[in-house]
């Protein structure tokens, strides 16, 4: 006997409502969404002007905020390294290497203005444009303007390197340098987003063709990811103008949506397709779908919102475009799966089955249990002790390598594999000049206003150069210096490999110590150091400052929502507890793989001893909200059973059993999708399809298959009840379940447990 209960008026109520109106408003939801995608899609085409900037963190937004406020744009500094192909020999000695020098010279003054402060390796008093082993020689400028010039003229360096290396093949003749390093990372991104676009959507299609056996409804869950993503892009595009977009987002943003997309789709789908399976009409099986898939649906999507705002607590601008386009494309996700997709249901009813595939398409068109994960749970809910004290050590075994992990963002020279062009340049070049490919940036300003290039300031710039010989090795020339309007740009060298702990000790010394030693001593002076070294540095501290308010945020508001939601303090507990175990064994297989090396060969990335520092927190809070869905709809389909009258034990089992199709195909896509990731160039990109995948994995077997069962088992009845202190929380009184559907014999309704 079913328990009998009040409706709810709550959320699920809400969502029945919402599919309601679709259904019985077919033309107008389906002609609205598309509406909606087509808008957004025109009018990031309509929007014209520049996009909203980022502040970078500390010291490196002081730096950035000081130079936008000028009139004119930092010249760009660039090296050119020049050096034999092979042997040995003293640059000045070599006729070889001093033509093609004097060559690239010409070449350049062939645009006249094009440079600056142009200095070569035949200069006097450029001692430092030589490596110290002799072979190798530096050319250094800065691409000068006006504004508008700035792009040609580098166009016409870029070329006049590649002439002159066209002439010496028998001499190494490489860039690298700010917008070198920058094109070559950029390009990277745009070749890694085409990549995941083309890859992503027709492995996601074969998925779905084998988790429906039909092309029509695995159609359906692909035509909703690709105009979610489409509806978010075209709305970002306008939004950028207020709120910056990283580039290197976007390909989050894409598979993102498409998982969840595809995610949302399938648990509406499979429980419609097991309704009319036990005999209901698609007009019922659509209604019970609504108030059960789409509640879950809407709940999960609200919790992947949730926690993804926590990101606005670190207080770091590149981290907002993030929030806002995840948030954009789980909203849409939500919005299609709870109106568009009940609409296309009940528009197409039983043609939803249409295009069976052969030797495929009858078994999967016939919604069953599982049997594998029936007789899992079985066994785990009769000995929960042992089996759930297994899996947490198993997963805590997983994690060890976590205690030693390493946050440290990777320098271009790191990221990106050694086969692009400019990459290569810029390890040549760190390896006989430290430093020189990502300088640091010293802004120097008169507090009072007026030029900064003082011959006080000139002097102690002077000092600074002395101090570097002094330096033990942590700062390197040659120091180059240009004025941009009221600002003095003095460049650096760092040691090390730009963000290791060899570049972010040589960055303390020249904050600390170099710098207030020298430009600290003149009057009326400001500076501060910025540069990729340094941003990373403080975007680091920034980070860690504010990780703990994050990640409380986080997981205050998850409690919360699933205290409303299950009125149960147990329960949200225990989602809680098995999320930051999973997440521990991710963080662990993570740093296993990339800080320590392996499988990098199979992988394709060199280690460098770290991981990327904005990773981890990144991975908590999407991860966080994304396996809370399979987590809603376990527990859900629980509940369902619960209510219906079985027992606790008989309730876990039978929920594990009918969730499990849809867990399993959902985790697979999602897998495979943040699995594309992997294949991508940059090793970040790699790193997180790696971490996002195997917690995904570990969600959906351990988690699912063990933990869950087994502490939803040894609570029992507790596992549903609420204190009475709590009782004043929304969502009083159980709204009635669906009537299960008829089961065989042997399912978990008719099994006994001990």
């Amino acid at each position: 006997m079913a328990r009998s209960g009040r409706r709810r008026k709550g959320e699920g109520a809400i969502v029945e409502r919402i599919a309601g109106w679709s259904i019985r408003h077919r033309a107008l939801a389906i002609g609205g969404w598309l509406a909606l995608v087509v808008v957004a899609v025109l009018g990031s085409a309509l929007v014209s002007g520049p996009g909203a900037d980022t502040d970078d963190p500390r010291e490196s937004g002081v730096v950035k905020r000081v130079l936008n406020a000028q009139k004119n744009y930092e010249p760009i500094l660039e090296n050119v390294l020049i050096q034999p192909l092979d042997g040995g020999g003293k640059f000045l000695d070599n006729p070889a290497l001093v033509e093609a020098a004097d060559d690239l010279v010409a070449e350049i003054n062939k645009t006249p203005g094009a440079v600056t402060g142009l200095r070569t390796p035949m200069n006097p008093g450029t001692e430092r444009q030589i490596s110290a082993d002799g072979r190798s020689g530096l050319v250094t400028f800065f691409v000068a303007g006006p504004n508008e010039q700035m792009t040609p003229h580098f166009d016409a360096v870029v070329k006049a390197v590649d002439t002159v290396a066209e002439r010496h093949k028998d001499v190494r003749v490489v860039q690298a340098g700010d917008v070198s390093l920058s094109r070559a990372v950029d390009d990277a991104i745009k070749e890694d987003f085409a990549g995941a676009e083309t890859t992503s959507l027709p492995i996601t299609l074969v998925i779905l063709l084998v988790v429906f056996g039909a092309l029509v409804a695995a159609s359906i869950p692909l035509l909703l990811a690709a105009t979610t993503v489409a509806g978010t892009f075209g709305l970002l595009a306008v939004l950028e103008r207020w709120v910056a977009v990283n580039s290197a987002v976007t390909s989050m943003i894409l598979l993102i949506g498409v998982a969840v997309s595809v995610d949302y789709s399938l648990f509406y789908l499979r429980r419609e397709r097991e309704e009319r399976a036990a005999g209901r009409g698609v007009a019922e099986s659509l209604h019970i779908a609504s108030r059960t898939s789409g509640h879950v649906v809407a709940v999960s999507g609200l919790t992947v919102i949730v926690c993804v705002c926590g990101l606005l607590f670190s207080g770091l601008d590149v981290f907002r475009g993030l929030t806002l386009g995840t948030a954009l494309v789980v909203g849409l996700a939500m919005l299609a799966s709870v109106t568009v997709l009940p609409a296309l249901l009940a528009t197409l009813g039983h043609r939803i089955d249409k295009g069976r595939i052969p030797w495929l398409g009858k078994r999967r068109t016939t919604v069953v249990e599982s049997r594998g994960w029936q007789k899992l749970a079985r066994a785990v809910v009769r000995r929960p002790k042992v089996w759930g004290g297994a899996a947490v050590l198993v997963l805590l075994a997983m994690a060890v390598p976590m205690t030693d992990m390493r946050l440290q963002d990777a320098a271009v020279v790191n990221s990106l594999p050694r086969s692009a062009p400019t990459v290569d340049a810029a390890i040549r070049m760190q390896e006989s000049f430290p430093g020189a490919p990502t300088s640091a940036r010293v802004a120097v300003w008169n507090k009072d206003g007026g030029r900064p290039d003082t011959p006080e300031v000139l002097d102690a710039v002077d000092k600074l150069r002395e101090r570097i010989a002094d330096s033990g090795g942590q700062l390197y020339g040659p120091v180059s210096t240009v004025r941009v309007d009221d600002v003095l740009v003095v460049r650096v060298p760092l040691a090390g490999t730009g963000t290791d702990e060899v570049s972010n000790d040589a960055l303390e010394t020249l904050r600390e110590v170099a710098l207030p030693r020298t430009l600290g001593t003149v009057d009326g002076v400001g500076f501060a150091v910025g540069g990729r070294t340094a941003f990373a540095e403080d975007f680091k501290e920034q980070l860690g400052g504010r990780a703990a308010i994050v990640i409380g945020f986080v997981l205050l508001l998850a409690l919360g929502l699933l205290l409303v939601v299950f009125r149960s303090v147990a329960i949200p507990l225990i989602s809680i507890v098995l999320n930051l175990l999973s997440m521990g064994a991710a963080y662990g297989v993570l740093t296993w793989v990339f800080q320590d090396g392996a499988f990098s060969s199979l992988l394709g990335f060199t280690p460098y001893g770290g991981v990327a520092g904005w990773l981890p927190l990144f991975m908590f809070v999407v991860l966080f909200g994304l396996s809370m869905d399979y987590h809603i709809f376990i527990l859900s389909r629980i509940r369902e059973r619960r209510l219906a009258g079985a027992g606790p034990r008989e309730a876990v089992v039978g929920g594990i059993a009918a969730s499990a199709g849809v867990v399993t195909s959902a985790a697979v896509i999602m897998t495979a999708v943040f699995s594309v990731f992997i294949t991508l160039s940059a090793i970040e990109n790699k790193m997180m399809g790696v971490g996002m995948a195997v917690a995904i994995l570990i969600d959906a077997t351990l988690v699912r298959g063990v933990l869950l069962p087994a502490a939803v088992a040894l609570l029992g009845e507790r596992a549903w009840t609420l204190p009475r202190w709590l009782e004043w929380l929304p969502g009083k009184g159980e709204r009635p379940e669906p009537v299960p559907a008829p089961h065989a014999a042997g399912s978990p309704e008719h099994a006994h447990i001990d």
